[in-house]
């Protein structure tokens, strides 16, 4: 059983999320599902940017202090944006379990790096291979660096240029994707826990 800190995407802790979550917890696994937006979710990436970018919250701060409160040996998991936190942790927090970042991944050098992948730290990573924001604007190479330079790491690509194919509650969700990131998600948290 893993214990995994969860956090969601760009538009917030939708219904899809939640169920994503669930799917998870059904396992027998742990998982905290912090709400960085106090219930607010969004129906558009633009006005979730706006949100975000207003200094009307910190969600760094809030994802910090969710961490602060639970143990040292998680799994980090974040959708998308939430990539940015459950990665910063995973790479910076000790002890660190492993990491499963879903449609995003952030560069292990240069200016918006967090630094290099830490060792013992398995990572599984998932997207679209025709996703315009993780094959389009680089987060597909920055997640093969980060797979290359861990001893554990697994990189998984699905057909398709939807992004965030796992949220239920959205357009462009992949049920059939979906289902397969799933069964890796499980794999993976099985074998870290």
């Amino acid at each position: 059983m893993a214990d995994v800190l969860m956090f969601h995407h760009i538009l917030g802790l939708t219904p899809g999320m939640r169920d994503l979550a669930d799917r998870l917890r059904s396992a027998g696994h742990v998982v905290h599902t912090p709400d960085l937006y106090d219930g607010r979710v969004f129906d558009s990436m633009e006005d979730a940017f706006a949100f975000v970018n207003s200094g009307d919250v910190d969600v760094d701060a809030r994802a910090d202090a969710a961490a602060a409160g639970l143990p040292d040996r998680l799994v980090y998991l974040g959708v998308s944006s939430g990539v940015m936190r459950a990665q910063r942790l995973a790479q910076q927090r000790p002890g660190a379990a492993g990491a499963v970042l879903l449609e995003s991944a952030i560069p292990i050098s240069g200016e918006w790096a967090f630094g290099p992948w830490p060792d013992g730290v398995p990572v599984q990573i998932h997207g679209m291979d025709a996703d315009e924001f993780f094959a389009g604007e680089g987060d597909i190479d920055a997640a093969r660096d980060i797979v290359a330079s861990a001893a554990d790491g697994e990189l998984f690509t699905y057909p398709g240029d939807q992004h965030l194919f796992e949220d239920s509650s959205l357009p462009g969700y992949d049920a059939e994707a979906t289902e397969l990131l799933v069964t890796r998600v499980l794999e993976f948290l099985a074998r870290v826990g």
